[in-house]
């Protein structure tokens, strides 16, 4: 017998994943060819991680505040976001640190520095640490957003109902007074 058949479920599936960046930015194109080379010339996992999450959408790199790479950093390690690094003002004392990042806030950038710490980009980066060696790589939460309280709705999920209005006559009653019907 020959082989018969074909893998009909196969057939005419594209591949979901991002392989470049869907903004037109020259910055990150430059990047994106940088780490490229990387990736396919180093062994090392940490530019092959770089390289997807430059590919993500805005939504998919979530900002990190400053206190959460202070938490995360241990010795004289770098700390590598592939996102924005916010400030925290509820950090009173910053410490020395070493910081690469695609941006950072205006304030953030006078404390790390004030506090003799030092912000690179990821090219200098990569200049320094080609295989991320000595190196923390974090991200921030992604479900951090306001949109993120409203998805997966359903009974019992506890999700944000997406309200037309926030009146007093609009969603005040069930659920809201334990005169009509029950009190969350």
């Amino acid at each position: 017998m020959g082989n018969y058949g074909i893998d009909l479920k196969k057939h005419h599936v594209k591949n979901s994943n991002r392989t470049s960046p869907k903004s037109d930015n020259v910055y990150l194109a430059l990047l994106v060819k940088l780490y490229r080379f990387l990736a396919r010339r180093t062994d090392a996992k940490f530019n092959k991680v770089v390289l997807k999450r430059l590919f993500m959408s805005r939504v998919n790199r979530p900002p990190v505040s400053l206190s959460r790479v202070v938490r995360s950093v241990k010795g004289n390690n770098t700390v590598v976001v592939v996102g924005t690094v916010t400030d925290d003002s509820r950090l009173l004392e910053v410490p020395k640190l070493s910081v690469a990042a695609l941006h950072f806030t205006k304030t953030v950038k006078a404390r790390i520095l004030k506090a003799g710490g030092e912000c690179l980009t990821l090219d200098q980066l990569a200049l320094r640490a080609p295989t991320g060696a000595n190196t923390i790589l974090i991200r921030g939460a992604k479900n951090a957003r306001e949109a993120a309280k409203h998805f997966g709705f359903g009974p019992h999920k506890n999700k944000k109902p997406y309200v037309r209005s926030e009146g007093r006559k609009f969603e005040r009653a069930r659920g809201k007074r334990s005169s009509r019907g029950f009190k969350v």
